[in-house]
């Protein structure tokens, strides 16, 4: 897959990730625990957060 083609599996992905409650949290709040552990896990353990920046070109937990 090149960088540049975002595939339907990376969109609907990325769709969980906005239906995350902790990441929702994250994005809105820009404070806490759940600011802390996305910022902590998205690069390195979960496939929605690294769907998500592949998609929009944010990480998760910055604000959309």
């Amino acid at each position: 897959m090149n960088q540049g083609t975002i595939s339907e599996k990376d969109k609907s992905m990325a769709k969980k990730c906005i239906e995350c409650p902790v990441c929702r949290s994250a994005r809105a709040k820009q404070s806490g625990f759940a600011f802390w552990f996305v910022k902590t896990i998205e690069d390195g353990v979960c496939p929605y957060c690294k769907a998500y920046e592949r998609v929009y070109g944010k990480k998760a937990h910055e604000p959309r």
